[in-house]
């Protein structure tokens, strides 16, 4: 399977100095994951990292002279994405033109809008969201954030409000899992 990611000029030029200026041990490559979903879109992760780093089930192609690596759960989502680097008066950074749709199957996009239209309006009042990740085996994978990313009452939002919600309003969902950080989290709502 062929992957089409077309890589910009700027972004081939920008990729050849970062792999330049890397500690030469092994080929590196580029790996892209797609890590969440938001209001502006998809969420990435771009790496440079070493080619026996490289993950079960990541699919491998090449575009425009790089070896890439895009995560398995990633590569319905990739086709036809344009990889750019955009100058700032910040500085710079890598940007992803994807004319994908968010999700490409039904029960996710049914997680999708329950988490929308009512999970995320009930949990606004504290400061927080729910991110939709994806779905595996039946489970939905959820994180939160803002004021839930590490608070204390996040577990009892989580089984007595976001999965009775999820589980009532979308057949084929048996559980949601929470993918959170809660460590990390530096706002809590109290």
């Amino acid at each position: 399977m062929r992957i089409m990611l077309n890589i910009t000029e700027k972004a081939r030029e920008m990729l050849d100095q970062f792999i330049s200026q890397a500690d030469g041990g092994e080929e590196l490559v580029i790996r892209i994951e797609i890590i969440g979903r938001g209001p502006k879109g998809f969420q990435y992760d771009l790496q440079l990292i070493e080619k026996s780093d490289s993950k079960d089930g990541d699919l491998h192609t090449n575009s425009s002279g790089f070896d890439v690596l895009i995560a398995q759960r990633s590569v319905q989502y990739i086709e036809g994405t344009t990889l750019d680097f955009k100058e700032t008066l910040m500085g710079g950074g890598f940007s992803f033109e994807n004319p994908n749709p968010l999700w490409v199957d039904e029960l996710s996009l049914s997680v999708a809008e329950i988490i929308e239209e009512k999970v995320n309006p009930a949990v606004a009042s504290h400061g927080g969201h729910v991110d939709f990740i994806g779905i595996n085996d039946g489970k939905a994978m959820i994180a939160f954030g803002g004021g839930c990313q590490g608070c204390g009452m996040s577990d009892v939002t989580l089984k007595q409000g976001v999965e009775v919600m999820i589980i009532e309003n979308v057949p084929g969902i048996t559980a949601v899992i929470d993918t959170t950080d809660h460590a990390a989290g530096t706002n809590p709502f109290y």
